[in-house]
């Protein structure tokens, strides 16, 4: 088993719509120039900030409210549903982000926006709402397309940024994101498939998760990263995962663990970063140290960075290449995500 993801041609044979030359560039999509079209707008007040978003494309969002928690001096909700809540007006700033540019629910979010008034955005690749775009002069980024929403994140942020730099609502963030890219690359470089299972984070990651349901924790700044490490496991590795964050975690999910103290078939990971606040990274340690011999130990990834932005992204790019060597040793495609294309065609 050891062997099989140092075995260049069966990860080809594998991986044949090339998930990991994606991983391995992504950190070029900090580069990405997320020009806004149709930018004008009237200068209003903005009161509120709402993303309408799914999956892979509600991310960067997730990303965004922990990044520029002490930066943001208004509401900032990601919405992942159909409906927007009741408080959105003309004064709330609703994006609406969908990385096909098809998703249902943030069509219906963006139409219930335009019905009130509210100022609107778009970030997609294509489809219907850059069309509704263009048609009606909204403003947006369009993304290159061909990915999958899930490794397509770095992208959605950059424009995600661009759209507030652009709505007046902060400033120079786009280049925060962009200085990271010759960093990423080079952290990146450690998981490529050349590099051997001994040496490669990725790979060893994955030989501890495979056959296993994972259960990914993170704290209250690197919840979204242990949400994204979930998304990763179930559409890339097609394996049940779960996730929740600290300090929620000791409230109720704690308990969870502590019946049938016996041999469980999970991979506890914990995503730490050095950011965190001193009493949820002493809950980690507590947490798992009090749950010796009711459920396996924790595997503690620490998130690499000199700022909360890098360890957030490192975390992201180290979560796809761990997921699609899983999917390899899983013996799937990672790539296709067939069931989830039907459920669309049959919801039309």
């Amino acid at each position: 088993m050891n062997g099989i993801l140092d075995n260049q041609q069966y990860l080809k044979q594998k991986d044949s719509s090339g998930a990991l030359e994606v991983a391995a560039h992504q950190y070029d999509q900090t580069l990405f120039d997320a020009k806004v079209w149709s930018p004008e707008h009237d200068n209003r007040e903005i009161t509120n900030i709402v993303i309408a978003g799914m999956g892979g494309s509600a991310l960067a969002a997730l990303i965004v409210q922990v990044w520029l928690k002490d930066t943001l001096t208004i509401p900032f909700e990601v919405v992942r549903d159909y409906d927007l809540p009741k408080y959105v007006s003309r004064n709330t700033l609703v994006i609406a982000s969908s990385y096909s540019g098809n998703t249902e629910e943030t069509i219906s979010s963006l139409e219930q926006a335009e019905k009130v008034g509210a100022q609107l955005a778009i970030i997609a690749s294509g489809g219907a709402l850059i069309d509704m775009a263009c048609e009606y002069s909204i403003a947006h980024v369009n993304l290159p397309d061909g990915l999958q929403p899930r490794m397509a994140v770095l992208l959605n942020l950059r424009g995600l940024a661009s759209l507030l730099e652009s709505f007046g609502i902060v400033r120079n963030k786009s280049e925060e994101i962009e200085a990271l890219s010759g960093w990423l690359g080079r952290e990146s470089a450690a998981w490529e498939p050349s590099v051997a299972t001994d040496q490669n984070y990725a790979k060893q990651i994955a030989h501890q998760a495979v056959g296993k349901t994972p259960v990914f924790y993170g704290g209250a700044l690197t919840a979204p990263v242990a949400y994204k490490w979930k998304i990763s496991w179930n559409e890339t590795a097609k394996n049940v995962a779960f996730w929740n964050e600290y300090p929620e975690f000791n409230h109720n999910e704690f308990m969870g663990w502590t019946s049938h103290p016996i041999e469980k078939p999970f991979a506890i990971f914990d995503l730490v970063s050095s950011f965190e606040h001193a009493q949820i990274k002493k809950r980690f340690e507590i947490s798992d140290r009090l749950l010796s011999g009711k459920r396996p130990k924790s595997t503690v990834i620490t998130l690499k960075g000199e700022t909360k932005l890098a360890q957030l992204l490192w975390g992201s790019i180290l979560a796809d290449f761990a997921s699609i060597y899983t999917a390899i040793l899983n013996g799937v495609d990672p790539v296709p995500v067939a069931l989830i294309e039907r459920l669309k065609k049959e919801l039309v």
